[in-house]
């Protein structure tokens, strides 16, 4: 299975960059993934947010096929503990499915098209982070449950 996350523009603090790298290159051990940044939209200071979250909700929806399961990181998302969450990997893993693909939102989140499109929400917290945080959270705690289902010492209960 391929697992990728898509996330609305780049990350511009060096030192979370250099992290989120470290994580993706650990990951590579367990599983195919990938991040694919989507640029930010030009102009969006004129934009209403509903017309933001509608051109993002276009091109994170490019991104995508029907066969994929879209997987949004919302914080009105299912909450888990980092078991639950490597639990949920192993379920999805079994499904035999080809890609799983999560999804960090601009600053406004989704457009209705992208919340009808997806097929699960997840929340890394009831707290609200910064989109740049979030890809580091995110890519940890896929880690941290890959890690899990090795039963390798990287998680300590």
């Amino acid at each position: 299975m391929n697992i990728k996350l898509l996330a609305i523009g780049k990350t511009d603090d060096k030192d979370l960059a250099k992290l989120i790298q470290q994580y993706t290159k650990r990951l590579k051990h367990y599983t195919n993934f990938d991040i694919e940044v989507i640029p930010d939209i030009k102009k969006s200071k004129h934009l209403s947010e509903t017309l933001q979250k509608q051109k993002e909700g276009e091109l994170i929806l490019q991104k995508t096929t029907p066969a994929d399961i879209l997987i949004l990181l919302d914080e009105n998302g299912k909450n888990f503990t980092s078991l639950e969450f490597s639990s949920w990997l192993q379920k999805k893993f079994n499904t035999g499915m080809k890609q799983l693909i999560f999804v960090i939102g601009g600053p406004y989140g989704f457009s209705e098209e992208v919340y009808q499109r997806a097929n699960q929400k997840i929340a890394l917290s009831k707290m609200t982070f910064s989109h740049q945080m979030v890809r580091l959270f995110f890519v940890e705690q896929l880690y941290r449950g890959f890690s899990i289902l090795r039963n390798e010492p990287y998680h300590h209960q």
